[in-house]
């Protein structure tokens, strides 16, 4: 019931947090729509989209840039139409379920984000021998793969955020931060430094490892040698999220922008799936790290450590185990891992300075849905939930996408509060 009523505590906490955060949309005099145009994870260039008001009025006809993004500002708010042309698309691409017109409202001094979902076309062989039960199945073994890969991103940064509460108590908010930080510090080195991707992305996780681990060793443990509560950390913990997201985007900027290298790579087909191939290489390079993690937490010395300070600080410390260097490592190795996670998040999408944020709530999802605490819940947690996302696109829109996997994880934890491989706790 306590790791229910914590769980339960955090994941209403994130939620305001996401919500009492800067707006995505950009300045605040933003008043418009904009949106992202991709297939397979690459941008889509050169897509002409036609945006009007509700009664037809033409407004402004814009052009997809290098980045697939577009943007039409506007003097009223109210609702208005928006139409993608497609016979402007690559010969490849399709708009899923062939709805290209979305009718979306402004609202004064905010910037509405319209998304088109595309997905790979079929060959012409294979149209006209596919029914619709194939073509749905098709599209679910394709959203499924994506679920997965989005799912393995989730997992790394929830893996990280599991070890740190599971070892000090600490709902770290800031967590999300850690996995944008990783991100630009690999684009820094990749465009900054003209270094290529995989060392960039090398420097920059033991550069967030270091980190992580000066902020337990100047700010964390101190407070914790201090007597600071699991509550009152936890709200330290939305102000350092906070500073860290506003000097991020003080030194990156609010701009959109992706590595050098892997951009644009042409898909792979393997059966019903397409795919980039940075797609695959990233889900094993996350599954390899997972699996590694996961060793050696059962066989080496240090995790057998983390364990038992997880199940007992105290009695820990009792038996000789040095329990503020356990968290120092945790903390050390949960902050590399958050970096790699947002190296492979920007791998997939594109780098912006609220990117952590906005994974964040998933992350929480992931670890409270698997098991506050526990490291395998989490990687069960953030499966199941990327897996739900992807795929619920098949019957609801896009933008309400992230709806149905929180709506999974309230409906789970009504019948098993402590998550699918979390533990029962007796208080009393």
């Amino acid at each position: 019931m306590r790791r229910a009523v914590i769980a339960f505590t955090a994941f209403l906490g994130g939620l305001v947090f996401l919500l009492a955060g800067p707006a995505h949309a950009g300045p605040a005099d933003c008043q418009g729509l904009r949106g992202t145009l991709k297939l397979q994870g690459q941008p889509v260039n050169g897509a002409k989209i036609a945006v009007t008001t509700e009664s037809g009025q033409p407004v402004k006809e814009v052009t997809t840039n290098a980045q697939g993004t577009w943007d039409v500002q506007v003097e009223d708010p109210g609702k208005y139409k928006v139409t993608l042309d497609v016979a402007s698309l690559p010969q490849n691409a399709e708009v899923r379920g062939g709805n290209n017109v979305r009718t979306p409202t402004v609202y004064e001094n905010n910037c509405s984000t319209v998304l088109f979902a595309l997905q790979p076309k079929a060959a012409p062989g294979q149209q006209q021998e596919s029914t619709g039960g194939s073509t749905f199945w098709q599209q679910a073994a394709q959203l499924t793969f994506e679920g997965l890969n989005l799912g393995l991103i989730i997992a790394l940064g929830a893996l990280g955020l599991s070890l740190i509460y599971g070892t000090t108590g600490l709902t770290n908010f800031a967590h999300g931060e850690l996995i944008t930080l990783g991100a630009v510090l690999a684009y820094a080195f990749n465009v900054g430094f003209s270094i290529q991707l995989i060392p960039a992305a090398v420097i920059a996780v033991i550069a967030a490892g270091a980190l992580g681990y000066g902020q337990d060793r100047l700010f964390w443990g101190q407070l914790r040698k201090r007597g600071t509560g699991t509550i009152a950390m936890m709200i330290i913990s939305i102000g350092v999220a906070i500073l860290l997201r506003n000097l991020i985007q003080f030194f990156f900027g609010p701009q959109t922008e992706n590595f050098n290298d892997y951009v644009s790579q042409a898909g792979v087909t393997v059966g019903p799936i397409t795919a980039a191939p940075k797609n695959f290489w990233a889900m094993g390079i996350e599954l390899a790290v997972l699996v590694v993690v996961g060793i050696a937490l059962m066989k080496t010395r240090t995790g057998k450590a983390a364990r038992a300070v997880a199940d007992n600080p105290a009695l820990a410390a009792s038996s000789g185990i040095n329990v503020d260097r356990v968290i120092r490592i945790i903390w050390t190795a949960g902050a590399a891992i958050a970096a790699l996670a947002g190296i492979m998040l920007g791998l997939s999408q594109s780098l912006k300075f609220t990117m952590g944020q906005d994974i964040l709530l998933l992350i929480f999802a992931g670890v409270t849905l698997g098991g506050l605490g526990t490291a395998f819940g989490a990687l069960v947690g953030s499966l199941v939930v990327g897996v739900f996302i992807q795929v619920s696109t098949l019957w609801v829109p896009p933008e309400l996408k992230s709806v149905g996997a929180l709506a999974v994880l309230i409906i789970v934890l009504l019948f098993r509060p402590q998550g699918i491989l979390g533990r029962r706790e007796r208080i009393g």
